[in-house]
């Protein structure tokens, strides 16, 4: 832009700056007709002054009233709605990027991307502006370059663009089109040049918030009213272009939306996502053992054990927290500590006083070639005031992956070791694990080899189980009948998951679903039945409901029936029932479930779901079940209320949460969370209160 130039962010391109700026155009769709030109055409151009960079875009359409855009609140699914995507790779590195998309209604999503880790929780600081016409839609965006991480002494990026027709179920992309690229994979992603001379500011910000709270617990022999005020504040500077540091004081979570409960049937923990905003900034930089497929039941890291104790399940205050992630040179760093304070006692709570600890982690990779990597790990917890031995666990791990296997196929190579403390001193502490992935189509395939050994514990992660080794090949065939006017696509393929004891090599448990067979129509309506071979050995008592418990040494095997269908979640009504069939353990066990969303217009949506589960053994029977209710009030993308129910037989505890959030200006938040549990009471034939909390919290950011 020239001196003096300005754009007003309205959403229509009528500024002079946009007659004279290049347009990236001549979209192909990835689907359904690969290849092709894409059916509705796609400008974008892209402009930048010292302080922001400025992208917009036109999206041209034959049918200018058939738009779909449901979405309104910042950082929803747009699975229903027409949308456009972008992605940039500020460091040109082919591994992280900034992901972006928006849709008609003008919602604004975002999130950190990693190695196969997508980070949609966290919130850019940016502001985007959508408007409609006879034309179609378009948008204007503006992203300050304080908001990205960057190397200001190169010139260019990497950056790509994606456009979904939702009616037509099509989707186009400016570069990296073939099925297995796509906007995601930066290795195929186009460039962008000559960004010279920009500005990141003082590289300064400071986040500042009060919250005020009001709770009450009678269910839990309080009954008083506790009003409580506090204040905290986050401080954000950038010691390089590449490399952020950020202190928190005091730290609050008030806002925090609260998790979707499931239905656990097995012996083991369940996994639940981080959604604290603190940790999710940067968490790219210390994630580990990157694409591994065991990541959700195991990770030397997971920020859910800070701010919790483990054996009383009791919150904790988190006094300060210290976290410099980002890139220096060829290396990507991330390092983290955290104190937590001392709890004697939570307000309606009878627990043990819970000591404050210190919580470091520290991760380093040095990139390789295109898109390959080797790093280290190391992570520590603490306890203050309590004689209990210090727990470390170190790590290696490395990712070698190319996009030009056999020219244009995708191929990957990983591989980790981590060792953790024993205080015991019996050896048999560690992790390791091998993989090998063809990601491709229309064949992609998998073999994961590792080994979880019996005294192995990451003090600050999460396993599922330990004393395992885990043998997992997965392979998959997509097949597309060409030129048919229903039929989008058949999938076939079989997942195979054999878990062994490391010490004495015992087949412990073997896992198989085999999808016998998946369509998607067109009109992306889908259908599937999988079949689910089992076989598990019970080590120890599984006491898998109150008064009814497996035995131990018991050798089980079975199988189950899945069939499931689901309709274009771009439909006003939207269904996907499940109904689930066949062995399990000692008897069998019936389970359904339903899944409706209900879009009665742009920002006034309704998602519910139910399951139910029937369960008769030998050793007795049981049923379990959950309902789950949300309703979404989106009056803009900067104002929303959200209200959501959920109750489980299993906890007999019925919740409610209502979140209003007031987006000021990008920075600058309003909300007003409401809280409310309630217990099933058999012996008062009613839901008697657990607890209830009212809490309003405002953050305001101010860059220097």
């Amino acid at each position: 832009m020239t001196s003096g130039e300005s754009i007003v962010l309205d959403g229509r391109l009528d500024d002079a700056v946009w007659t004279r700026a290049q347009a990236a155009g001549d979209f192909v769709q990835q689907d359904p007709d690969n290849g092709t030109p894409a059916t509705e055409p796609t400008e974008v151009r892209i402009a930048y002054d010292d302080n922001n960079l400025y992208i917009g875009v036109i999206c041209f359409d034959s049918d200018p009233d058939a738009w779909l855009g449901y979405q309104r609140r910042r950082d929803e699914s747009l699975t229903a709605d027409d949308r456009f995507i972008w992605t940039i790779d500020t460091y040109l590195d082919a591994r992280t990027a900034y992901y972006f998309e928006m849709n008609p209604s003008g919602l604004m999503g975002d999130a950190l991307q990693g190695v196969n880790v997508n980070n949609r929780q966290w919130d850019g600081i940016w502001t985007g502006r959508a408007a409609r016409s006879d034309i179609g839609w378009t948008l204007e965006v503006e992203i300050p370059f304080r908001t990205l991480n960057f190397n200001p002494a190169g010139d260019t990026w990497g950056i790509n663009f994606q456009r979904t027709v939702r009616r037509k179920n099509e989707e186009s992309l400016w570069s990296g089109w073939a099925r297995n690229q796509g906007v995601r994979r930066m290795a195929n992603a186009g460039l962008l040049t000559g960004i010279r001379d920009v500005s990141q500011g003082h590289g300064l910000d400071i986040k500042p918030y009060a919250v005020a709270t009001s709770l009450s617990s009678p269910g839990r022999s309080d009954s008083q009213v506790h009003n409580e005020g506090d204040a905290g504040v986050d401080l954000f500077y950038n010691l390089t272009p590449g490399l952020r540091a950020n202190l928190t004081v005091n730290t609050d979570f008030a806002e925090t939306e609260v998790d979707q409960r499931q239905v656990n049937l097995t012996r083991f923990s369940l996994f639940f996502p981080e959604k604290r905003d603190f940790f999710l900034d940067g968490s790219t930089f210390l994630d580990f053992g990157s694409g591994f497929a065991v990541s959700g039941a195991f990770t030397p890291f997971y920020s859910r054990r800070i701010g919790l104790d483990e054996a009383s399940g009791t919150q904790q205050r988190i006094n300060f927290g210290g976290k410099l992630t980002g890139q220096a040179g060829d290396q990507d760093i991330g390092v983290l500590h955290v104190q937590t304070g001392r709890e004697d006692a939570s307000p309606g709570h009878r627990t043990v006083p819970v000591a404050g600890e210190d919580f470091t982690v520290m991760r380093l990779k040095r990139r390789l070639l295109r898109q390959s990597y080797i790093g280290a790990m190391y992570t520590r917890r603490a306890s203050r005031g309590v004689p209990v031995p210090d727990r470390h666990t170190i790590g290696l791990d490395f990712r070698l992956e190319t996009a030009n296997f056999l020219r244009s196929q995708n191929l990957s190579a990983a591989g980790f070791f981590l060792h953790a403390t024993n205080p015991r001193a019996t050896g048999r502490n560690s992790a390791m694990g091998l993989e090998l992935g063809f990601p491709n189509d229309p064949w992609s395939g998998e073999l994961e080899l590792s080994e979880v050994q019996s005294n192995y514990e990451s003090a600050v992660g999460f396993e599922t189980r330990n004393g395992i080794r885990r043998i997992s090949p997965t392979i998959a065939y997509t097949a597309r009948p060409r030129g048919n006017r229903l039929i989008r696509r058949f999938q076939f393929s079989n997942d195979v998951n054999w878990i062994l004891d490391s010490d004495d090599g015992r087949l412990l448990n073997r896992d198989v679903s085999i999808t016998a067979f998946l369509m998607e129509l067109n009109s992306q309506d889908t259908i599937q039945f999988r079949v689910l071979p089992s076989y598990e050995l019970l080590e120890d008592d599984f006491r898998i409901s109150p008064g009814i418990t497996l035995p131990a040494a018991g050798h089980y095997s079975f199988t189950r029936y899945r069939l499931q269908a689901t309709t274009a979640s771009r439909r006003v009504l939207a269904v996907s029932p499940t109904v689930e069939w066949g062995g399990f353990y000692s008897g069998d066990r019936r389970r359904l479930a339903l899944n409706l969303d209900v879009r009665v217009r742009p920002g006034i949506i309704f998602y519910s779901s139910a399951e139910w589960n029937k369960v008769d053994l030998a050793e007795g029977g049981f049923q379990t079940r959950l309902y789950r209710g949300i309703v979404e009030t989106q009056f803009s993308p900067w104002l929303s209320l959200v209200n959501n129910m959920q109750f489980d037989t299993q906890s007999s505890i019925l919740g409610w949460q209502s979140r209003f959030r007031w987006i000021l200006k990008p920075g600058n938040d309003l909300y007003f969370v409401y809280l409310h549990n309630w217990l099933d009471d058999p012996l008062l034939a009613r839901f008697a209160t657990l607890d209830h909390r009212a809490s309003s919290k405002l953050l305001y950011t101010h860059r220097f």
